[in-house]
């Protein structure tokens, strides 16, 4: 068939809508990060808090430069089946303020500034793992080649127009495969070459801060609206919509199925889980709420909930010291998500394909989906523990066991999360006594 021709009238006009409306879906993404920070921070012993912080936060620096420089062109410019490349884009030097995003209404610019918050938050999401016990200028390296050997072309696979997996057909609405399995694999590779934390199994290792936690969790819901509505680029058809419902919904499922699956288990509703639980759910229906109804969306969440909910106990079973269970989170919610499309899409929502539960006898959608899961999970997990091999090979990984012990905060970067030096309220020992001798002169007068 001969292609249509379109008239200038047809082409896609800049909506300024959809431009507002995405710029603002990318500022949610970008305060994800910070959230993310915090959900983290609370989750490690005191000693450990501020490094936690500063490995999510590092990420917003070192990616935005990356992003801009190649990344952005490496990732969406066209070029094979496995990277791509445009020389316009590189340094974003040769791209127009009105020049839109090919098939859309939004220009260029908002494009790559969202997706540029995806590549950002995707390494920090590894960080969770290797709590406690990774040098920071060595962490910072690793950002650096991760994101330009992995995340880079996996990002093409998946959402580049020629990416193998695009064009393969499979489904990914949000990064189910592109960032969370992608980091959870790569949680795995780093920890399996640097090994677990002094103490691990032996000493008390408890979250120092669940009203952080809580925080952190509440920014990341709320942020992630941005992070899956918007990855429809626009607002037009009611998608993104059914995507927005479809988070809060698998989000709620997710929460309660953990609570649930933890009573019965441990005997208590505990705040970890249930913010824990929620971070599952979104997880899950990442790559997958563009697919399925409402009522697919609680089977995702809940599914999701009991699977991640057990799945971080594995690693005391087989040994590995997933600190902040990136693994059983990340990499489990993010296959689960993606696995249950081809059993849940409905046909009626980002595309016309079906699952097992709606027509797809042929397991053709699960058999797609298979591939780009498995393919993602591999690439990352092999090539992230190469990388951190030659970097604890050559730089060294890990700060020294005397260091890890005493704390990872002073020992990085020379300060504490907290001052406890203090004799309360927020006054020194040494000017307590002459406040309180002041406030009894004022008493007395």
């Amino acid at each position: 068939m001969a292609p249509a021709i379109m008239l200038a009238a047809d082409a896609p006009r800049l909506s300024s809508a959809n431009t507002g409306f995405m710029l603002i879906c990318s500022a949610l993404v970008m305060l994800m990060t910070p959230g993310l920070a915090f959900f983290y921070g609370g989750m490690v012993r005191v000693k450990s808090t501020l490094n936690m912080l500063m490995m999510s936060f590092i990420s917003l620096g070192i990616v935005t430069i990356l992003w801009v420089l190649y990344g952005f062109s490496l990732a969406f410019g066209t070029g094979n089946k496995l990277i791509g490349w445009n020389t316009d884009w590189f340094g974003l030097s040769n791209i127009g303020l009105t020049e839109l995003w090919d098939g859309y209404t939004i220009p260029v610019y908002v494009f790559m500034v969202f997706q540029l918050m995806f590549a950002i938050i995707t390494p920090a999401l590894i960080s969770g793992a290797l709590a406690d016990r990774v040098k920071f200028s060595a962490w910072a390296l690793f950002i650096t080649l991760w994101v330009t050997v992995v995340y880079v072309p996996v990002a093409h696979w998946v959402w580049g127009a020629d990416g193998w997996a695009y064009k393969l057909g499979v489904i990914d609405f949000a990064g189910g495969t592109a960032v969370h399995i992608n980091a959870g694999a790569a949680a795995l590779g780093v920890i399996l070459v640097i090994g677990r934390r002094v103490g691990f199994k032996r000493d008390p290792m408890r979250p120092h801060s669940l009203p952080l936690v809580m925080l952190g969790a509440g920014l990341l819901w709320f942020g992630w609206f941005g992070f899956n509505a918007g990855s429809w680029l626009g607002n037009d058809d009611g998608v993104g919509a059914l995507m927005f419902v479809n988070t809060q919904v698998a989000t709620a499922a997710a929460m309660l199925a953990w609570l649930a699956y933890e009573k019965i288990r441990h005997g208590a509703f505990t705040t970890l889980g249930a913010a824990s639980g929620a971070v599952a759910g979104l997880v899950a229906i990442t790559p997958s709420g563009g697919a399925v109804s409402p009522l697919g969306a609680i089977a995702v969440g809940a599914i999701a909930g009991v699977a991640c909910a057990a799945a971080v106990g594995l690693k005391f079973r087989f040994g590995f010291d997933d600190s902040l269970d990136v693994v059983g989170v990340h990499m489990v919610g993010g296959i689960i998500g993606s696995l249950l499309i081809g059993f849940f899409a409905t046909g009626k929502g980002q595309s016309a394909a079906t699952g097992v539960f709606y027509g797809d006898h042929t397991f053709t959608q699960l058999w797609k989906q298979c591939a780009g899961v498995f393919a993602v999970l591999a690439y990352s997990l092999i090539v992230s523990a190469v990388l951190a091999f030659l970097l604890d090979r050559t730089l060294g990984m890990r700060v020294t066991e005397d260091e890890e012990v005493s704390g990872i905060d002073q020992a990085e970067h020379a300060e504490t999360a907290y001052d406890f030096s203090g004799a309360g309220g927020g006054v020194t020992a040494t000017a307590a006594p002459a406040q309180a001798a002041a406030q009894t002169r004022k008493v007395d007068a």
